[in-house]
């Protein structure tokens, strides 16, 4: 851990120096509600997704004045901190060497951050970076691609492993309380998400996408970590909603849909909208003729039962990896000159969607970036859904098909100030090739190959009443973003710098180079009159404050 100005302390205040709100009360359900300005309480900053934070102390007018108050650089030793997992002695411990990324959104509550990494988690002092604690899972395993934060519920911590357990802490301590099992390793599930606080519910999701095994989200008890609920992103019997959009049992219990983004909540409606991730295998679609519900989809359950209201799916039979876990984001506003309650989504596939929550009713469907790179689909249904061109399907000799990765799973922004939906995208044409002809394919089943062109990467404001673009800033491609009341988009450019934007114009109102690309969503807050903005590039957390 380093900060600009550097204190000298001695060990005895390195121990007993914890802040008193350690000990104060955590998450309660009011401040998921209406989170209050000194605090981030859940993965977004509050259940909607859309990462607007009303503060204005940093604006457009004193923005260049920003300047490195503290980072931390992730400690992943594992001699010394509290330690967690389902190791045995003599069993091997797998650890995580090569991801040492910051990917999560900390947790502020009390003056306090929480952070976590694979196998890793963290408490810290919010005005200095101090490392408060430090806690290790020795994992069994897993797809170590990222590990996406905390939920909490009172006092109490939950984080998701790379080997598929949900783990509660002390927040005050990092002692474990409990960890409980969401899936079996050993057969491919891995985890990555943040975990969601609905009233008593820990609502948790997973990956796996690469393997044939079917999506899932869980609801646990926040107390004990028994099960509530569980939701399966294919559905399980005849009679169940889109039974028929899968051919066969087989298809259906090996068919993907992961929920591996952090869902969204509208507690006036009481209803969790889910992400779902590509079907399986994933481009080698013979075995599962049909739409593969509710894969590539969002959808909105009721959290107190885990009981499906509707759906939307944005790529029916999915063969290009278009996972749909991007952020369900959620406003207020009107259409039509009326008031409605809303929902919009950047998708991986190329498309821009505005929904309306209440039902899942489609409002727009417009391309996301430039229509010459969204050659997958044959054009727009009446429903709003678009209707793929089976021509584009992976082949054999090959076949170019785009926009490659339109967006991902780096949060985007919406503005209620501007009316604009800020995203990071980018734009390409590649080969796809099926590779695995099987009548019964297993894992991905295609590859992509070279042959390709690249389009425009960077940031893009998207009007949400007409899906027009307002303003583009080239570089980069997905990023994560923050708007703020100050009129300010922070986000990246791909090159390691990470800047403010004119959330009206565009335009750069000031810019710092960091150690690497940003990799997270960044965040902001108030602490003793201050505001922070806080990023995570690599391995290393950065807070700034005006100068």
């Amino acid at each position: 851990m380093t900060t600009l100005n550097k204190i000298s302390l001695t060990l005895a205040t390195a121990l007993f120096a914890i802040p008193a709100c350690l000990s104060a009360q955590g998450v309660d359900k009011n401040m998921l509600l209406h989170p209050p300005p000194d605090s981030w309480p859940t993965y977004h900053g509050d259940y909607s997704g859309r990462r607007f934070s009303t503060l204005d102390q940093i604006n457009k007018s004193n923005v260049a004045t920003l300047t490195l108050t503290w980072t931390y650089r992730a400690n992943r030793a594992t001699d010394g901190p509290l330690i967690g997992g389902e190791h045995k002695d003599g069993d091997p411990i797998y650890l995580n060497v090569d991801n040492a990324t910051f990917k999560c959104s900390a947790l502020l509550v009390n003056g306090v951050l929480y952070a976590t990494m694979p196998d890793h988690a963290w408490a810290l002092d919010a005005r200095t970076g101090r490392e408060l604690w430090h806690y290790f899972w020795k994992s069994q395993g897993g797809h170590h691609d990222g590990e996406r934060g905390f939920g909490m519920y009172g006092n109490w911590l939950y984080m998701e492993t790379a080997d598929n357990f949900v783990v509660s802490l002390d927040s005050a301590t990092g002692k474990e309380r409990w960890h409980r099992q969401i899936a079996d390793v050993k057969l491919g599930y891995f985890s990555t998400n943040a975990p969601l606080i609905v009233g008593n519910h820990v609502l948790v999701g997973t990956g796996g996408d690469n393997l044939d095994v079917q999506g899932f989200m869980k609801s646990l008890d926040p107390e004990t970590g028994d099960l509530q609920w569980t939701w399966y992103t294919s559905p399980q019997k005849p009679g169940d909603a889109g039974y028929e959009t899968w051919p066969d049992d087989y298809s259906r219990t090996h068919g993907g849909g992961m929920t591996w983004q952090p869902p969204s909540y509208d507690p006036e409606l009481n209803l969790v909208y889910i992400p779902t991730g590509n079907p399986n295998p994933v481009g080698a679609g013979q075995s599962r003729k049909g739409d593969n519900l509710f894969s590539c989809s969002v959808v909105a359950l009721n959290p107190d039962t885990g009981k499906m209201v509707w759906y939307f799916q944005s790529s029916p039979h999915d063969t290009h990896d278009w996972d749909s876990t991007q952020a369900a984001v959620l406003f207020d506003g009107t259409w039509n000159g009326q008031p409605r309650k809303m929902l919009v989504q950047g998708t991986r596939n190329g498309y821009f969607f505005v929904l309306d929550r209440t039902n899942g009713k489609n409002l727009l469907t417009k391309t996301l970036v430039d229509p010459e790179y969204v050659t997958w689909s044959l054009g727009v249904g009446p429903n709003g859904q678009p209707i793929p061109n089976p021509k584009k399907d992976p082949a054999v000799d090959g076949v170019l098909v785009g926009p490659g990765s339109a967006t991902n799973w780096q949060p985007p922004t919406f503005s209620p100030q501007t009316g604009l939906f800020y995203v990071g995208t980018s734009e390409g044409l590649s080969m796809s090739y099926l590779t695995d002809t099987d009548e019964r394919p297993e894992g991905y089943g295609y590859t992509g190959g070279g042959g390709g062109a690249t389009g425009r990467n960077g940031l893009r404001a998207i009007d949400y009443k007409t899906g027009e673009m307002k303003w583009f800033h080239p570089g980069g491609g997905a990023q994560g973003l923050l708007s703020t009341a100050g009129g300010l988009v922070f986000g990246g450019d791909g090159a390691s710098h990470f800047i403010a934007f004119d959330a009206e114009t565009g335009k750069p109102r000031w810019h710092t180079l960091l150690g690497a690309n940003h990799t997270n969503g960044p965040q902001t807050w108030m602490l003793d009159g201050k505001q922070f903005v806080l990023v995570g590039a690599g391995d290393t957390l950065y807070a700034f404050t005006l100068n």
